[in-house]
């Protein structure tokens, strides 16, 4: 494998590989709204140059759930555009399709459908931004596996079990057995595979000459007890797994000297946040997979905007300036401009040579003000920079550092992340922020009917997906669920009934039935706005520009004014305010717009609560193997790792059956895991020698 003229031949996979693309991201920004557009144009335009036999998306192909008309038809012009075509395809399918695309009303590969002209086939997992919701279980990467422009895999629509079954590829003599899982919930899957409900699936012959490729969407980093997924809970045998959802670009494959299996994370093609993660130079990935060999390149992205950040502590300026200097806030503000200034001059610096590389670039200054010092109007210091950069509100960031109770007596122990705490509520979620507040609430403050992941999951849909009777058909569902376990079990006293309640609420807690039960209420709810022709998709893509990561820091985007309305108007209607819409009546003249059906979007989350005893219910909605060759380009050259190769074994015919490969036991989940931190480009598997698998 030492050059591409080797690699490249009829038994060579070459395969585009990206995650979190999240098209359609600030879209309604006059400056960066082109962004995520720009950059999956060059992510397509690069596959058709180098020829590649498909696309592995790694989840979050859209920023939002419910994408809009725009974006939607980017999407789909670009993927006509450069995945169309005569060019004939190089590999066969060899699985069970209607298993691999369960999902679908058409299950196989787009390229075998005599209906369409495929010349680069895409395979892509759904991520947590747009995974699939409604009673049908429906995402916006159906509509495309619908139209026959992408391979939606990976959906798995059971909550009590998970079976991953590989789509089977073969081009000439190198077999590929590709894995993939959507995203779910990382503390449901933190316990389903705590609990071996998670399998994946294998040919029951020649097993040693598959490679193994693995694409998820979930929590790498630890935020949390289970809100994460460690790679030791998954299966040794695989070879390389590739990481989505985290943001930042680390594609060069990391050794997991535990399960002995390779990591690559590519992270997001745009920066959804300004956070330091976001700052690391963008790539994508051409691996190239040949028997039990690959090759990783780094190909470097051009279109994406430059992205600099920069701490600074003003306590450690004793030189400059001190809390008593006189007119300290405004040396303290020329010192930022300073800083910012230095940042803008490397961004020009970098950006010559480059003509795809959006002009202005963004910039973020996070200033420790701890020790004394005070803050400055940003609004103003932001003026200066209106037609340089690409975010001039958000330019400084205030914060001040954790007063540490204990003493540090060593100075190199010392997690200087820590110290740090900043301004704004940062990393929270709303299922987080539920459980905190009833966890501190006191005895007679606790829910007696609902649990509290059972309310914290309306909320979050509430909030997040726009379902207005989430909460509502939440408590509608578990109050006709309490009072037939109530008389069944014939209790009468209000003092059993309370003690009755309280234990049938307990039993529920963390378990398969409650989140069964959670499920089918939000399933009500949809379909019960789906019977009421609500098209709250258009609305919301009309009204707001929704950022759904919980761990970002994005940009603010400001509330609709009041005024004449924003949202689709009625025919004759001219009413003020946030516009009527087709099913309001018209107005009797230019003032504010009366009250009507439309009224039930905005309601708050309390009156979702005073309004549930009221409705009457509706019916439900319905390895142990030798190491191999590996090869990891780091560079535009090919820089071979050797391991001994595994002794070849007879060729046998392909079983149609798999056999079962349960995941680890759950005293493997207290074992660590040793990450590769080199920062050495030239050999980032310096020293990893080659054993064999236990």
């Amino acid at each position: 494998m030492s050059s591409e003229s080797t690699l490249d031949d009829k038994d060579t996979f070459k395969i585009l590989i990206a995650t979190d693309v999240h098209l359609g991201y600030l879209e309604k920004d006059a400056v960066r709204g082109n962004d995520s557009f720009n950059t999956l144009d060059e992510i397509l335009k690069c596959a058709k140059t180098n020829q590649v036999d498909f696309i592995l998306l790694g989840g979050d192909l859209f920023h939002d759930n419910k994408p809009s008309r725009r974006c939607l038809h980017s999407c789909i012009t670009m993927l006509r555009k450069y995945c169309m075509g005569d060019s004939p395809i190089q590999f066969n399918i060899l699985s069970d399709q209607t298993v691999n695309f369960n999902t679908s009303q058409f299950p196989w590969v787009n390229y075998q459908d005599e209906n369409l002209n495929i010349s680069i086939p895409v395979f892509s997992i759904h991520g947590n931004h747009d995974d699939p919701t409604g009673a049908e279980g429906l995402c916006a990467l159906d509509l495309l596996s619908a139209s026959g422009l992408i391979n939606h895999f990976g959906h798995s629509q059971s909550v009590e079990r998970i079976e991953i079954s590989p789509i089977l590829v073969q081009k000439g003599n190198t077999k590929l057995a590709l894995y993939g899982l959507g995203s779910i919930p990382d503390e449901r899957l933190y316990r389903m595979f705590v609990n071996n409900q998670v399998t994946m699936l294998r040919p029951k012959e020649d097993q040693d000459e598959w490679f193994n490729l693995f694409t998820i969407h979930q929590n790498r980093s630890k935020h949390g007890p289970t809100n994460h997924i460690p790679e030791q809970f998954l299966d040794e045998f695989l070879d390389l797994v590739v990481w989505g959802h985290e943001h930042e670009c680390l594609i060069t494959p990391s050794r997991n000297d535990q399960q002995l299996f390779y990591v690559t994370q590519p992270g997001s093609s745009v920066a959804t946040s300004l956070s330091p993660g976001e700052a690391t130079k963008k790539h994508i990935g051409l691996l190239r997979v040949k028997g039990r060999k690959m090759n990783m390149q780094k190909i470097p992205l051009k279109t994406v905007r430059q992205f600099f950040i920069q701490d600074v502590v003003l306590a450690d300026h004793q030189d400059m300036f001190t809390p008593d200097t006189p007119h300290i806030t405004k040396r303290v503000e020329n010192f930022c401009f300073a800083k910012v200034t230095e940042m803008l001059e490397q961004a020009e610096r970098e950006r010559l040579g480059c003509p795809l590389t959006p002009e202005k670039p963004l910039i973020r200054l996070r200033v420790d003000y701890s020790g004394g010092f005070e803050t400055f109007n940003t609004s103003r210091f932001s003026q200066k920079f209106v037609d340089c950069l690409a975010n001039p509100k958000d330019i400084i960031h205030f914060l001040r550092s954790r007063q540490k109770n204990e003493e540090v007596k060593d100075e190199i122990n010392i997690d200087y992340g820590k110290l740090f705490k900043a301004s704004g509520v940062e990393g929270l979620r709303v299922e987080d922020m539920v459980k905190e507040h009833f966890g501190a609430a006191e005895q007679k403050m606790q829910l007696s009917l609902l649990t509290e992941q059972g309310m914290g999951k309306a909320i979050q849909e509430f909030v997040d997906k726009d379902e207005k009777d989430a909460i509502e058909e939440l408590i509608t569902y578990q109050l006709e669920k309490t009072q037939r376990h109530l008389q069944a079990r014939a209790v009468t006293t209000e003092q059993d009934i309370d003690r009755e309640v309280r234990l049938f609420k307990d039993s529920k807690k963390n378990t398969t039935e409650e989140e069964k039960e959670i499920q089918e209420a939000i399933n009500r709810a949809k379909a019960h706005r789906l019977e009421r022709g609500d098209d709250l998709g258009n609305l919301s893509d009309e009204l707001r520009d929704v950022n759904m990561d919980s761990d970002d820091d994005s940009v603010p985007v400001p509330n609709p004014k009041r005024g004449r309305g924003r949202g689709g108007r009625g025919r004759g209607s001219r009413g003020r305010g946030r516009g009527a819409t087709a099913s309001e009546p018209k107005p009797s003249g230019r003032g504010r717009s009366t009250k009507s059906s439309a009224a039930v979007q905005s309601r708050s989350i309390m009156q979702a609560f005073q309004t549930s005893s009221q409705r009457s219910s509706r019916p439900g909605a319905a390895k142990s193997y030798a190491a191999d060759e590996v090869s990891i380009d780091d560079s535009d050259e090919d820089f071979p790792i050797m391991k001994p190769s595994r002794p070849t074994q007879r060729q046998a015919q392909l079983s149609s059956s798999f056999s079962k490969h349960s995941t680890q036991p759950q005293s493997q989940s207290l074992k660590g895991i040793a990450f590769d931190d080199s920062d050495d480009e030239d050999d980032p598997f310096k020293g990893c020698g080659s054993r064999a698998r236990t």
